[in-house]
This record gives structure tokens, sequence and C-alpha cells, in this order.
């Protein structure tokens, strides 16, 4: 058996593979098996007083027995919502994809941070292969992208993004070096953009709401007109984020229309597809997205139609000229020096607004990679098959 004196204090290896050994099992059998099953609970719900009771969640400072801690776990999965069960139909997220799942257990087990090569070299690489995968299927033959801990992110980023293009003095100067700018969506978009917005400085006020039709769809001839009017109040129209799968009717913007008018007004044009974005994998439906390719900016979550689960949200840009990494980017010189022994560029780490940034492309390369792209637009036209049905 391997040498364990360099293990933590109070880690004893033989015990804590039989704990993992234990609890894999129970993952198996609580979760993956019964989790999927239509004849068990979706949820065995109780009121938060109660459940706090059931939990016994105090911190003491004795530890417990391992044959206890299973039984916690036991406990943790008893109440908890499985999102995997086929009647779970609360978010736009549900399902358990085999391989994607495998793909997060080696993630969390390698337990390494995506922002330089020389501590996650397989997983740099994987992640630029499956960005210019993404890109491609948007329309894209360059560009550039990194996966966001989540779409709300990812749209904050891209707005953040768009002002340092327009205002790159912004990055040091910050707020004084900015007009009033207008930020135009509909009622129908995301709330993360009215959180970014503020979070940025740019305030809520700045988001001008465009008018959608019965359908949830953005009116492009409403867009313009909003446009107009922002300039006429002395507004800088800045950026404008079209959705392709809204987050409750599952509208797609017409997005060649919308580019129209971004383009003759100069403004950058973000595409929240977090939803929407894997039915390019359709060549049935991928005509809902036509003119996505036009976009500055998409966000794309697969754990969403693509099931790989939390999280996988990749923003991608049309942009070559390393825009990202020179509006987020801080030169940080214990992390990124630049006389390392391989290429430097390969360190994307000072691109994000993180410093440590989990794995997020291996589940969705793995999956990929057992059961191919043919599949996932099987699983998507599937998706659009049960709508009609239940309709």
């Amino acid at each position: 058996m391997a040498e364990s004196n360099h293990l933590s204090p109070g880690w004893n290896l033989p015990a804590g593979e039989a704990l993992l050994q234990d609890v894999f099992g129970i993952v198996m059998e609580e979760i993956v098996r019964k989790g999927t099953d239509a004849s068990e609970k979706v949820c065995e719900w109780k009121e938060p007083e109660e459940l706090k009771k059931l939990l016994d969640l105090e911190l003491r400072s004795h530890g417990e027995k391992q044959e206890q801690i299973l039984d916690r776990c036991r406990t943790i999965i008893q109440y908890s919502v499985k999102t995997c069960h086929p009647r779970f139909f609360n978010q736009l997220f549900s399902g358990l994809e085999p391989h994607a799942l495998a793909g997060r257990i080696i993630t969390e087990t390698l337990n390494t941070s995506q922002y330089t090569y020389e501590i996650a070299p397989v997983f740099v690489l994987m992640e630029e292969e499956v960005l210019k995968k993404l890109r491609a299927l948007v329309g894209w033959s360059s560009g550039d992208g990194v996966f966001c801990p989540g779409g709300s992110i990812s749209n904050m980023c891209a707005l953040n993004l768009a002002r340092y293009q327009r205002y790159p003095d912004c990055k040091q100067r910050g707020l004084r070096a900015l007009p009033p700018l207008a930020i135009f969506t509909t009622q129908e978009s995301h709330y993360s953009l009215q959180k970014g917005a503020a979070f940025l400085g740019m305030g809520t006020d700045s988001i001008r709401l465009v008018k959608a039709d019965e359908r949830g769809k953005m009116i492009p001839e409403d867009l313009e007109k909003q446009i107009n009017q922002a300039e006429a109040e002395g507004a800088v129209p800045l950026f404008v984020s079209a959705t392709s799968g809204t987050t409750v009717l599952g509208a797609f913007d017409p997005l060649e229309a919308i580019a129209n008018v971004c383009q003759q007004h100069g403004l950058w044009l973000h595409v929240d597809a977090a939803w929407g974005g894997s039915v390019l994998l359709s060549q049935t439906h991928r005509h809902l997205l036509d003119g996505i390719e036009r976009a500055d900016s998409v966000c794309w979550n697969p754990h969403k139609l693509l099931a790989t689960g939390l999280q996988c949200s990749a923003l991608l840009l049309r942009d070559t000229s390393n825009l990202m990494k020179q509006c987020h980017g801080a030169q940080a010189t214990y992390l990124f020096q630049q006389d390392k022994f391989y290429d430097v560029s390969l360190d994307t780490g000072d691109k994000v607004i993180q410093c440590g940034r989990r794995v997020d492309c291996l589940k969705l390369w793995l999956m990929w990679k057992a059961v191919g792209g043919s599949a996932l637009e099987q699983r998507v036209d599937w998706a659009f098959t049960l709508t009609r049905q239940s309709m």
C-alpha cells in the first residue's frame, strides 16, 4: 500500500477508501437508481423547522463514526429534490446523463483550477476544443470564449466586455469615464441583466425594456424606437440582449432583424441562448436561431437542454483581438509569469473575472465523445416532440 504519512492529521487512507466506496454505493442506489425511477418520489418534502431537526445541522468539536456519516449521507439524499427524476419539471435543468456524471466525478476528484496550463494541462486544451466546437455551431470560424460559473455571470461578462470595448478607459477610471449608457432587452429576458447592470455600476435605470409580441418575442421596430428615445434623452445606446429560449415562454427573438438594428446603430449584440443554444445542434430546429452568427457574444448553457449537469455555461465571443484578456486581465506575476517553459497564451485564467475556476468542460466533452453529436441532436429533437405532445 502507498505511503500515507503525507496525509492530513486524522486522515486514514484505508478508512477513507472504504468510506468512498460506501458513499458511491449509496449514490448509485439512492440517486442513480431510485432517483430516476418514476415510481419513487421526486422529493420527500418537509417544512424548514422539521427538516433542521431531521438533519442535525449543528457543527461540533468532535467527529462522528463512519456509519453515522453514511447515515447522514442517506438522510441528505432522502430529503433532497431528485432533479434526475422523470417527473422533475421545476427548472430548466433535469435528467441524469451517466457520461457527464462520470466527468463531474473526475473533475471533483482531481480538484484542479483552470487558470494555467501548468496546473490543468489536459483541461486547458480540452476547454479550447469544446469552445471551438460551440463557436462553430454558432457559425464562427474563429473567436474566443470561456466557461463561466453560470449563465448570469456569462451575461454580466458580456455586458462588461461591451462597455470596455466602447470605453476602454473605464477599466482604470471607472464610472468617471462613462456617459449615461442604455441597455436594451425585453421583459421576457432573464433577470441577470438587471443584476449585471447594478453590479457593474450602470444601474438598473440604464435598462430600456423593448416590447415583445404575444409569443414573447422582441419586436425589432420597438427596439429601433427605444434606441432613438434613449439618444434623445442624452443616453448612449450600448448593448442589446436578445434571448433564444426565454425562461418562461421559451420564445426565440428574431435575431436577423435585431442584428440589422444593431448594425445600423453600432451596438453590441449579445444573445442569451442559455436554454436555446443547444437547438443549434438540431438541423430541424436551428432555424429558430437564424442570425446568431451576427452576434458579438453568446451565452450557452449545456447544463440545461443537454443535461450535462450543473454547471456548464459557455460565454462565446466573435472577437479575435484578445478583448477578454484586455478587459479582465490583472497580470498577477505569481501566476502568469511570461518566462515559463511553454506557450504562455495557454494560461487562460487572466481573461476571466475569477482567480480559481472549476473545470466545467470535461462533463460536456466526455458526454459528446461517448454519444456523438448525432445523439445530442436526437435529444434536442425529442424535447421538441415532447412539447408538441403535451399541447
